[in-house]
């Protein structure tokens, strides 16, 4: 029987408390999951959507499963959208995003489209314009653009959704090495990308221009496979690191910081800036966490 239960100090909050003394106030944990990979919050409603491959990352089993939570992080339903029910068509959710109304999908090779009160499907987007591989992470900017990972391809689309135009390649390059998670800059409105095959960090410019923020050297390896990042209220950046099992903040002086380690699978994290919490589902754990990150330090 899936459980969404609050516990004292579960895993990611036990680091957290060690690292930021007296600032974790909420840990809640979410369990009964199936292969998690991302965990968002609907900034208008407050309510929280976990996206369930339940299965192998590009097996098209139509088994997929969204999951929904309330503004304190109560399980409504397990299986809010469902492949294989109702009409739904979902393989393996990843990235997320909430435009609107509308919660948006990546499912290997399409974005599907789901009201987000209901889960009603509302088709998927039409990516006719741009061979797409294996899609990743999801952004929105606020203003009604969405920005697509296309890890395989190594490119970034990105779509007005309120001209209901098809979505375009912003850039296509080797350089974004897997591009995997999404992020818009609440402070700059920066594009950040992580990668998936060589552990960078990197900005995209609206012209479609890389900019390398970090990657790792012949003697620096601080990062392996990078699934996810976001950012707090404050333009504090978090990376999840897939393959190493961490946490990253990386403050906007670009000082870096280890919140949480050891942990097992942590795929694309997600951060609820109005509550500052931090959102991360663990794959091969079937389990997802949010926790307090506190306030801004005083420098």
């Amino acid at each position: 029987m899936p459980v969404v239960a609050r516990r004292c100090a579960p895993i990611l909050a036990a680091v957290l408390l060690s690292i930021l003394p007296g600032s974790v106030v909420f840990a809640l944990q979410v369990t009964g999951l199936k292969n998690p990979a991302g965990f968002i919050v609907d900034s208008a409603t407050g309510y929280y959507f976990i996206s369930n491959e339940n299965g192998q990352p590009t097996e098209r089993d139509n088994n997929g499963f969204i999951t929904k939570l309330d503004d304190q992080g109560r399980l409504l339903k397990l299986k809010f959208i469902e492949g294989g029910v109702n009409g739904v068509t979902l393989h393996a959710p990843k990235g997320l995003a909430v435009i609107g109304r509308t919660l948006y999908v990546s499912d290997i090779d399409q974005v599907r489209r789901f009201e987000t009160d209901t889960g009603r499907a509302l088709g998927d987007l039409d990516l006719t314009a741009a061979k797409v591989d294996h899609l990743a992470g999801l952004a929105a900017d606020g203003h009604g653009t969405l920005y697509i990972a296309d890890a395989g391809a190594d490119a970034i689309l990105k779509v007005d959704t309120h001209s209901r135009s098809k979505p375009t390649v912003l850039v296509q390059s080797p350089a974004l090495a897997g591009p995997y998670g999404l992020a818009v800059n609440p402070v700059t409105g920066a594009l950040v990308v992580v990668s998936w095959n060589a552990g960078k960090i990197l900005e995209v410019t609206k012209e479609g221009t890389v900019k390398v923020l970090f990657a790792n050297s012949f003697f620096s390896s601080r990062f392996g496979n990078l699934t996810g990042v976001d950012f707090d209220a404050f333009g504090n950046m978090y990376v999840s690191d897939f393959s190493q099992g961490k946490v990253v903040r990386i403050d906007p002086d670009f000082r870096f910081q280890t919140i949480a380690e050891f942990l097992t699978a942590p795929a694309s994290l997600g951060i609820d800036r109005k509550n500052h919490l931090i959102l991360v589902p663990y794959r091969s754990g079937n389990v997802a966490e949010m926790n307090g990150l506190g306030r801004e330090r005083k420098r």
